[in-house]
């Protein structure tokens, strides 16, 4: 009996002991819920406090309500954004959602992050290394978009001269696409006095820029400023008030900020474009939360970095502003609300003129 009872337990025990875990599918996952980071780049540029973290958090909330959001900012310091991806790593975050602040420099992080079955989906920037997915823009139309609308505008102007290019930072893969596109569209139909890459997307330093090459040309002889966002655009504005220069010298901008609008609206910026960001928000949301949930991802194409070819993309069309367009675009869409567009007072009777009531 005793040589029976033992001879049981072992067929049992080694039973037992056969058995696998049991699956668990995307549905369980995410009822159950799970960590997903959200790693903005700083906070120079408004519209990753004021709009991405709102958007990607509500979004992640309705596909996933037992999701938990762990955002961080690296205030421009990508040194500081490889500990904070370091350290979202080390909390068992399962997926994350990151803005590169130096594309190339974060790929160590990026790596070790894949290497410990961290899924990466790279905003707005693509990043270096061992990345899942990416959401963003078609940034070389965007730059086309500016350049050509900086050549319309001095053309019906009619002076002859040069023009400022203040270009985003190195560290940003966008910004070479950006520049990419807007010499398709400059190079050959207007000169090209001074050119900057202009480092973290400084106001201040596309102000100095700008003082520089005014001293250098002249600024009799400058017609026009390309500034990649609307963040340089202040910074090109604040040198052209300062020259003598003509407060309508065409300016470009990017990101429809809301300083941008007010300058389109009194004549000292030519145009901005209005990336929509809650649908590029949308699709990073949801992006997170079926890689987490082990889900099969799909893209609208496919890019590659340095390190890996493939990347499923999901590509936002990015739209221009002008200023017969602000009513159609930034406060039909609800980015800028009419109150907003509308103030201070000295704004009032320029709404009123556009028909932004």
């Amino acid at each position: 009996m005793r040589t029976f009872l033992a001879l049981a337990l072992v067929v049992g025990v080694a039973a037992c002991g056969s058995e696998k875990p049991r699956a668990v599918g995307p549905a369980e996952i995410i009822a159950r819920g799970f960590k997903i980071g959200l790693m903005l780049p700083d906070q120079t540029t408004p519209r990753w406090e004021k709009f991405d973290r709102p958007y990607i958090t509500s979004s992640v909330a309705q596909l996933c309500p037992n999701c938990e959001i762990v955002s961080v900012n690296a205030e421009g310091d990508p040194v500081a954004q490889r500990r904070q991806l370091d350290q979202l790593t080390a909390q068992g975050i399962k997926t994350v959602i990151l803005t590169p602040v130096d594309a190339r420099g974060i790929q160590p992080s990026v790596d070790s992050a894949a290497a410990r079955a961290v899924r990466i989906v790279s905003y707005d920037r693509l990043a270096e290394g061992a990345i899942e997915a990416y959401t963003s823009f078609d940034n070389f139309e965007v730059g086309r978009l500016q350049g050509q609308a900086l050549v319309d505008a001095i053309r019906a102007r009619g002076r002859k001269g040069e023009i400022i290019m203040l270009n985003g930072p190195i560290t940003d893969p966008n910004s070479a696409e950006f520049k990419a596109g807007a010499h398709s569209a400059l190079d050959g139909r207007v000169r090209i006095g001074a050119e900057y890459d202009t480092p973290g997307w400084s106001p201040e330093e596309a102000e100095r820029e700008s003082e520089m090459a005014m001293d250098r040309l002249g600024p009799t002889n400058i017609i026009g400023v390309y500034a990649a966002n609307d963040g340089l655009a202040g910074g090109a504005a604040s040198s052209i008030r300062d020259s003598g220069l003509p407060p309508d010298t065409p300016l470009t901008g990017m990101d429809a900020d809301l300083d941008a609008i007010h300058r389109i609206m009194v004549g000292t910026q030519t145009m901005t474009i209005y990336k929509p960001i809650q649908p590029e928000a949308q699709n990073a949301a949801q992006l997170a939360v079926d890689l987490g949930a082990g889900r099969p991802i799909r893209g609208t194409s496919t890019v590659g970095n340095d390190t890996k070819q493939d990347i499923p993309a999901m590509i936002t069309k990015a739209i221009v502003v002008t200023r017969e367009t602000i009513k159609d675009t930034v406060v039909k869409d609800g980015f800028w609300t009419v109150n907003e567009v509308c103030n201070p007072a000295t704004m009032k009777s320029m709404c009123a003129e556009l028909g932004i009531t």
